[in-house]
């Protein structure tokens, strides 16, 4: 009997292993649906909390309809903008996913709940005339087109594998709605060409700061001869550098609700900090070398701790500035619902502010792990000092644009320095792969076209970044025109 049921748990085993398989494979395709539905429930909450907050009188329904885009604004910003500031580290492996969407998440809430403005301009970056938008029903649905258009253009970079400009999207919603509602006179156009020059000049800056950098690294820490040595002297240095960078970048840019500070007063603030941190980092580094083997290894241990601490910093200011786009224009509809009147500024409530906090957290969490991995893999090799160079980068290259008067995105800043650290890589090495090519006998040289294949940064990559971004304004702009006249045709 038992030799007659052996083959009968056998054939029992193998059809339960194919229901385990197929469980999994039933889990595995389900999992995008996952996060589709709590979106869909944070949403749907969202929409309750605005009833509520708004009395449910029968003009508030485009406040409640705006929470709604808003909130799908702000699941967008956190799937996609947020893996700037993090990709970098997950990349060098200074953090593993789930401690980098830990921290971003706590970080960007703490930012736009602390820190995030509470006079937000409610024409994105000036880009239309309030007044030729004087009918409130006209002023509400362009910034309801706005809105939606510049979620929906996000959502779609995202599905991509671009990372993109929520700000410049909004700026395009903005301008497409503007011109379906009042024409092309209404746009100001100087502004949209500044804007426009950000595109060129954002990810050069960060490029070519993050490569300086690198290089710096290289000259006097890596390629010495006592390589812990000159870790003691220069570590200290560059964390003094990065502390001052985003001291001022906080106090200018990321305190606006606590007190209003100019650049002057900003850049004493970061000399002080700088100063500050340079001096007690001394004996944390000398401590921290102590034992380490003279190699390129043990360098990277010492630029982990600073890389989570300035990613962790990039993402407060960054929940401090770009929770005015996911929130800008609902609290301009909230207030013109309010007030009957349109206005160039107005407050953010709270409860909006908590829906563009929880809204970024929640798109972070949901979707963010597939521009992280990106921006942090996918583009070039990353190490601990690479994406130290990307940070610091971001953060210096906004203090210099803001001195300079120029509107940059902190989105372009920040892959242009992965782009520039790894272009810098490809230069570097060709450089050193030709010298030693020529002391080879011509027999054993590779050939240039093999030269050529070896390049450090995925080009494919590089291409759609770069169309994504010049496409950004032109399609969220023809997006909001069609969203305005959808509205105008059901008479929103």
């Amino acid at each position: 009997m038992t030799e007659d049921a052996t083959p009968q748990w056998k054939t029992l085993d193998k059809d339960l292993n194919r229901l385990t398989r197929l469980e999994e494979a039933t889990m595995y395709t389900a999992r995008p649906l996952v996060g589709v539905g709590v979106s869909l429930v944070f949403v749907t909450l969202t929409v309750v909390a605005a009833a509520i907050f708004t009395g449910g009188e029968p003009q508030s329904l485009a406040v409640i309809v705006a929470a709604a885009f808003g909130a799908y604004m702000a699941l967008n910003i956190g799937a996609n903008d947020v893996a700037n500031n993090m990709g970098p580290a997950v990349g060098a492996k200074a953090l593993s996913l789930l401690g980098a969407i830990a921290i971003a998440a706590v970080c960007e809430s703490a930012g736009a709940l602390l820190a995030g403005g509470d006079v937000v301009s409610t024409i994105s970056k000036g880009i239309i005339d309030p007044s030729a938008l004087a009918s409130t029903a006209v002023f509400v649905r362009a910034m309801m087109a706005a809105l939606l258009a510049a979620s929906v253009w996000v959502n779609v970079a995202t599905w991509i594998g671009a990372p993109v400009s929520t700000t410049h999207s909004m700026v395009g919603g903005v301008m497409g709605a503007g011109i379906m509602a009042a024409g092309l006179a209404t746009v100001n156009w100087p502004t949209m060409g500044a804007i426009a020059a950000s595109w060129v000049i954002s990810p050069l800056l960060g490029g070519v700061i993050a490569a300086a950098m690198l290089a710096f690294i290289k000259w006097r820490v890596i390629y010495v001869e006592d390589k812990i040595a000159a870790a003691r002297v220069w570590v200290p240095v560059l964390i003094g550098v990065m502390s001052a960078a985003f001291a001022a970048y906080l106090a200018m840019k990321g305190l606006k609700k606590v007190i209003s500070i100019d650049l002057g007063t900003a850049l004493l603030i970061g000399l002080v900090a700088g100063v500050a941190m340079w001096l007690l980092s001394m004996p944390f580094i000398r401590r921290q070398s102590e034992g380490l083997e003279n190699r390129n290894r043990s360098l990277k241990s010492l630029f982990r701790l600073p890389l989570v601490v300035s990613a962790a910093l990039l993402s407060f200011a960054h929940g401090a500035n770009d929770v005015a786009n996911a929130v800008g224009p609902l609290a301009a509809i909230a207030y013109v619902q309010k007030s009957s009147a349109v206005a160039g500024q107005v407050a953010i409530p709270l409860w909006v502010m908590m829906i563009g906090a929880l809204g970024i957290s929640f798109g972070l969490v949901l979707f963010g792990p597939k521009l992280i991995g990106m921006v942090g893999s996918q583009i070039t090799k990353l190490n601990p000092m690479r994406a130290y160079c990307v940070a610091l980068s971001a953060a210096v290259t906004v203090i210099a644009a803001s001195w300079l008067g120029l509107p940059v995105s902190s989105t372009h800043i920040a892959v242009g320095g992965v782009f520039g650290v790894g272009f810098f890589r490809e230069w570097y090495m060709e450089r050193r792969a030709r010298r030693v090519e020529m002391e080879r006998p011509v027999a054993r040289r590779i050939p240039g076209q093999e030269r050529a294949r070896r390049k450090l940064v995925r080009r494919s990559h590089f291409m759609t970044i770069i169309a994504a971004w010049v496409i950004t304004v032109p399609a969220a702009a023809l997006l909001s025109a069609g969203c305005f006249l959808l509205l105008q045709a059901i008479g929103f």
